[in-house]
């Protein structure tokens, strides 16, 4: 025998207005994990002479993941509420 359940109101304006602010945060916290990283990177160049990171590391994961992470947090945490 089927199941024939009303399905959830879409349209709650609560609901919506939670999933906005938990996208916003989760923006948030990849733009602070981003900075993280960026700024992990620069400290590892401030080492002495012979233990910075290599020049894979240089292209790869430092600088740019550290700016993807920034930039997918900003667009994340910068839509704009519902109607």
């Amino acid at each position: 025998m089927k199941n024939y359940r009303k399905p959830k109101q879409q349209n709650d304006y609560q609901s919506r207005y939670r999933r906005h602010r938990r996208l916003v945060r989760t923006g948030q916290v990849l733009m602070a994990l981003g900075a993280l990283v960026a700024i992990a990177h620069w400290v590892a160049h401030l080492a002495p002479t012979g233990q910075g990171p290599s020049i894979t590391e240089d292209i790869f994961i430092g600088y740019p993941t550290g700016a993807l992470l920034l930039l997918a947090g900003a667009v994340i945490a910068g839509r704009t509420e519902t109607k």
